[in-house]
């Protein structure tokens, strides 16, 4: 039942809690927003730079894959080296800043109102999840956590196996403007949304015991479920754009 407790954010397993070491400073919730907040604005400024890059002619073809492979080979370093967070979480922040340059300049140059608009309904999202969760309007149970984690898990793999079909030429249907693709860019945005339910619930009943240094680990978290969220939405209003030309 321990597998229950973990959230659908694999960078908030309790792995990542375990220190044997005794520490009096310990993890705050006000630590963590203003560390979320900092990489936030980094993340915010590569992209807009990326942008007027982009404008300006500048070939920005290889700043997502990248900027997509660093955060994944930082991702793994940080699972083994959990002391070094406060140096390897920003580095984060300015890997994911190259890949959604990179990803967002390509969609603002096509469709330049859906980036804002994917950022402000993320922002949306993410206040009306914390105030769901802070009024106890949905409950974070086991059996909740346990159907997150599943769908959300089944969700990576379906990304991870069309991502290597696309390497033999093989399109997948969630990467299409079908109905069936869409719906499953709905689906996956939700379940996006839900986690974020889980975040909140472990960082509170972290807060206050987990050592001060850990503050990065769950901004690290957060910041995963929130890139996560912001692609599919701005994924699902691309296809939308696409289905229903003005």
């Amino acid at each position: 039942m321990a597998f229950l407790d973990k959230t659908s954010n694999p960078v908030f397993d309790r792995y990542f809690w375990e220190d044997n070491q005794s520490n009096p400073k310990k993890m705050t919730v006000t630590g963590i927003m203003l560390k979320t907040v900092y990489c936030l604005i980094v993340i915010t400024a590569i992209v807009v730079s990326i942008w007027k890059l982009h404008t300006q002619g500048t070939n920005i073809k290889w700043f997502a894959p990248g900027g997509g492979i660093a955060a994944l080979i930082i991702s793994i370093v940080l699972s083994v080296r959990q002391h070094w967070a406060h140096i390897l979480v920003p580095l984060y922040a300015v890997a994911k800043g190259f890949f959604l340059g990179g990803i967002t300049a390509y969609a603002q140059a096509k469709f330049p109102e859906i980036p804002y608009q994917a950022v402000g309904v993320t922002i949306v999202t993410f206040f009306v999840m914390l105030l769901l969760y802070q009024t106890r309007i949905i409950v974070v149970t086991k059996k909740l956590r346990s159907i997150i984690i599943t769908v959300c898990a089944s969700i990576f793999v379906t990304y991870l196996i069309s991502w290597i079909l696309s390497f033999f030429g093989i399109k997948s249907f969630i990467w299409g403007t079908s109905w069936f693709a869409i719906g499953f860019n709905i689906f996956a945005a939700v379940f996006a949304s839900l986690s974020l339910l889980l975040d909140f619930d472990f960082i509170e009943r972290q807060k206050h015991r987990a050592p001060k240094y850990k503050e990065w680990l769950a901004t690290w978290g957060l910041l995963a479920t929130l890139i996560w969220l912001y692609v599919e939405i701005l994924r699902l209003m691309k296809k939308f754009a696409l289905k229903f030309p003005k």
